[in-house]
């Protein structure tokens, strides 16, 4: 690494910026019960862009550096990437300049074992596998060490530890006449292990559910719960019309100003994009320009309040305090509703979608349900077959936020998002 960045600074560049991760990771692989194989990886993925002024504006190209390059492959690689550079012909832009840092992401698994670590984390998902006529088809466990370093041209070196854990496994329930699977994807960057049961256990239920469920009659308008990877999927979007890049390209829908819950009569959404999450893998001090982050209030009671984004863009835009292209890590705050006034009426709790489709220029938001539980006023039932669609401009006027919050991967905020009067078809 010496050698490249003498290279890159005796190339005559007017700018450099190497990104380096290394992770060490710890894979167990298991069938039903029977760990079948464990895979330990050593790896170092190094990517350099180069910068280059020409006719007024800036261009750039990115390449890869391996283990084995000599220096003259290294030479070349540069002098490559020099040529590409001036075939892009973007506005000028500074890179962030200044600062250098080493931190940890909060975790209790830094100083663990990583063998020990995978069986405890086994224990822990396997102990969920208690529901009758259920089972755990397979199970794969990733553990995670990554050390990302970030360096360029104008005195930046910022390095970054992270310990994350990511679960897939598939829960299944087989009776005489058919077999039926779900899939789980649970990540996080503490250790827990009753928090691993409870959600496998969640899942092993479901998976249950789900051979029981039935399509109800259809059509039918009925409130939905939305639960929180849902309610994630949701203000994502709306966070997404926010970055400066959508903004400068005339891609965005809504501005700075804009009422997204104008003459709304239902919970006013206020929520923020945050550097760091407890407990999300996504989470970071800075971005892949080594831009320090800073939280930003996306929302304010329905009303668009700032965007975000990379420094590049957010210099275009003139912004004085630029965020940093923050990850999507959301916090959104509580709202009003209480379980009596969900069951004051019939609703749908959706449990597993295909995928959450919102469309902000069609004002569309709908998906096809898998699992969902029924109260149709008397009693709760597992229904699937069905999807739901509506206007994504009357859920945002009307909808509801529970008062009881919760902390789920990428996000913190209320347990459910009530849309009332959606169609199910």
């Amino acid at each position: 690494m010496s050698d490249l960045k003498r290279l890159l600074e005796n190339a005559g560049l007017d700018g450099w910026r190497v990104s380096e991760t290394a992770t060490e990771s710890y894979e167990l692989f298991f069938v039903h019960k029977n760990l079948e194989t464990v895979r330990a990886t050593d790896t170092v993925t190094t990517q350099v862009t180069v910068y280059v002024d020409h006719d007024g504006k800036r261009g750039d190209s990115t390449f890869s550096v391996y283990g084995s390059m000599t220096g003259e492959d290294l030479k070349a690689k540069i002098q490559a990437a020099a040529a590409r550079a001036k075939l892009v012909f973007n506005e000028p832009y500074e890179l962030p300049e200044g600062g250098e840092l080493e931190v940890s992401l909060p975790t209790n698994m830094d100083t663990a074992d990583m063998k020990a670590l995978g069986r405890e984390i086994a224990d822990a998902v396997f102990a969920a596998d208690t529901v009758p006529g259920g089972s755990i088809n397979a199970c794969e466990i990733f553990l995670y060490r990554d050390t990302l370093r970030v360096r360029n041209s104008r005195g930046i070196d910022k390095k970054q530890h992270v310990c994350r854990v990511m679960i897939e496994a598939i829960p299944t329930f087989t009776t005489e006449q058919e077999s039926v699977e779900l899939y789980e994807d649970h990540r996080f960057t503490t250790f827990e292990p009753e928090k691993v049961t409870a959600e496998i256990a969640r899942r092993m239920r479901e998976v249950r559910d789900r051979s029981l469920a039935v399509k109800p009659q259809t059509p039918l308008t009925v409130n939905v719960l939305l639960r929180p990877q849902e309610i994630h999927s949701l203000l994502s979007e709306l966070a997404y019309d926010a970055n400066y890049a959508d903004v400068y390209s005339h891609a965005n829908l809504h501005q700075v100003g804009d009422d997204l819950q104008e003459n709304g009569d239902g919970d006013k959404l206020t929520f923020c994009l945050k550097a760091i999450l407890p407990g999300c893998e996504e989470s970071s001090y800075f971005d892949g320009d080594g831009m320090a982050l800073t939280d930003t209030c996306i929302l304010q009671d329905g009303v668009v309040k700032n965007n975000y984004g990379a420094s590049r863009f957010g210099q275009y835009l003139g912004v004085k305090e630029i965020s940093g292209n923050l990850p999507m890590n959301i916090s959104l705050s509580a709202g009003t509703l209480t379980e009596q006034e969900i069951q004051a009426a019939p609703y749908i709790e959706a449990a597993s979608l295909s995928g959450l489709q919102v469309d902000l220029y069609n004002d569309y938001i709908g998906g096809e349900i898998r699992l969902a539980y029924y109260y149709d006023g008397q009693e709760i039932r597992p229904v699937t077959g069905i999807t739901m669609s509506a206007k994504l401009s009357d859920v945002l006027s009307h909808l509801r936020l529970t008062a009881k919050t919760c902390v789920e991967g990428a996000y913190e905020g209320p347990e459910r998002l009530m849309m009332k009067n959606v169609a199910i078809l």
